[in-house]
């Protein structure tokens, strides 16, 4: 099930915050578990008992890390043990298939049958989460949970568990036991949702669709082929952020609140600052988990560079079983890698203007070889792909047909990413009519997500399959 569909829409959530509202306070993390084991058993009926076996599992390795408090070796033991566990079960379920592949590729005589295990959604979110929990109560930096159905709330929250953002535990702790739900958090958890579901319906949708249109076009010239990149970049920002902006909608209506996971990275001046500014869960969790216990930039500029490559690496391989992945990830690793060598004083001098057509040129180059997977025969469309972008002409005229149509959607779309739109309505929050322009804006949202819902069946949803 996903934010942008009826089901969800209209029948689900309406059930779910009508029912939560009605029961006292001391049954609504029991409620919300069940709400959330219905959620992610929608499409995911069998593999469900996974996600409690993790949540059993893990439940009571904290509880074994607390009272083992005075043994540091046991303590120790107990958290390998976890660690070992839950990356065990992520590698099985997402890259036996992977693994299986490229052992038949270097020895072809083995000729291993593939697994074809079905990828659990959400297995990757939902694993990190636990393990920062596992890692924070073996740090003492959190408490161990005691409530098995408030810890299975924390990994099973539906607003953030099929896509993220990922929640540590140490930020919802208080917020598990005795958290304050109240109209303006539900006003302002309304408001996020319909931006993220506008995002997601109105901008992406039509971008993913543009993007598919102008690849198809082998000799529509390069400037259709660099747009396609531009609408495929949109297409990616609007549909994550748009998600995770409904994710935190929907915690503020439970009475949660999450950090921010994307902060206009297309307005960055580097491939440093874009990456602090997208799916900022993400990198926190790499930089806090992987990063930092290898040493981060404490040991010296060389040991500093190879923990950069390894931290990138893994979070390509993070995103998928797939070659292309980790060349994506190496790819933002050797740019971070040079920035930190020299590039960046060097921006730092440029105009502000060609910084940031550095940084966006490189990012779309890079979403290029995110979206040919390789496992799918995504290198030979990639090598096909690639040469369009500087040969063949500039523009044909069935291309140039369909970016006219497109024109006013793209200039909406590129002023989104900006901070324009949000500093517009920061002025007009104080104006007396606010409030009546507001509750209209929501409305006409809602009406239009709601229609092209109806009218469109186009409605992906990339992350996913993560």
């Amino acid at each position: 099930m996903v934010f942008s569909s009826f089901v969800f829409l209209f029948v689900f959530f309406p059930v779910v915050f009508l029912v939560y509202y009605a029961l006292p306070k001391k049954f609504r993390n029991a409620f919300l578990l069940l709400s959330d084991l219905v959620f992610y058993g929608w499409g995911e009926p069998v593999l469900i008992t996974l996600m409690l076996g993790s949540i059993v599992f893990n439940y009571f390795v904290g509880l074994l890390l607390e009272r083992f408090d005075g043994s540091d070796k046991k303590r120790k033991a107990v958290l390998i043990v976890s660690v070992a566990v839950d990356l065990g079960l992520l590698a099985f379920f997402k890259y036996a298939d992977f693994a299986v592949r490229n052992v038949n590729a270097i020895i072809p005589a083995a000729n291993l049958a593939l697994p074809r295990i079905p990828l659990p959604i959400g297995i990757s979110f939902y694993t990190f989460q636990i393990m920062s929990y596992t890692v924070d109560v073996f740090r003492r930096e959190t408490k161990a949970q005691h409530s098995i159905v408030a810890f299975g709330t924390y990994v099973s929250l539906f607003p953030q568990l099929i896509a993220g953002p990922i929640v540590r535990y140490r930020d919802v702790d208080d917020q598990l036991q005795s958290r304050r739900e109240n109209l303006p958090q539900i006003s302002r958890g309304v408001q996020l949702f319909l931006l993220g579901l506008a995002k997601k319906v109105l901008l992406a949708n039509p971008m993913g669709a543009l993007w598919d249109e102008l690849r198809a076009m082998p000799n529509g010239g390069a400037l259709a082929a660099w747009c396609g990149v531009i609408a495929f970049s949109l297409q990616i920002y609007f549909d994550f952020s748009g998600y995770s902006d409904m994710a935190r909608g929907l915690g503020n209506l439970f009475g949660f609140s999450f950090l921010k996971n994307f902060d206009y990275p297309y307005v960055s001046k580097s491939i440093t600052e874009f990456w602090r500014r997208w799916h900022i869960s993400l990198g926190t969790w790499f930089r806090e988990y992987v990063y930092i216990p290898l040493g981060g930039n404490r040991k010296g500029k060389a040991r500093q560079i190879v923990n950069i490559l390894i931290v990138w690496m893994l979070t390509g391989l993070w995103h998928g079983a797939s070659w292309n992945f980790v060349l994506w990830g190496l790819y933002f690793g050797v740019l971070l890698m040079l920035e930190k060598l020299f590039l960046l004083k060097v921006l730092q001098k440029l105009p502000a203007v060609f910084s940031r057509v550095y940084a966006l040129v490189l990012v779309a180059l890079g979403w290029v070889l995110f979206y040919f997977a390789d496992d799918v025969g995504g290198f030979a469309a990639l090598k096909a792909f690639v040469p369009r972008l500087f040969t063949g002409g500039l523009l044909s005229a069935d291309a140039a047909s369909v970016l006219l149509s497109v024109v006013p959607l793209l200039l909406i779309a590129f002023v989104a990413c900006t901070p324009l739109i949000r500093k517009g309505y920061d002025r007009l929050s104080g104006k007396k009519l606010f409030p009546v322009l507001q509750t209209a804006a929501v409305a006409a949202v809602l009406l239009l997500c709601t229609a092209s819902l109806v009218s469109d069946a186009y409605n992906p949803f990339l992350y996913f399959k993560f």
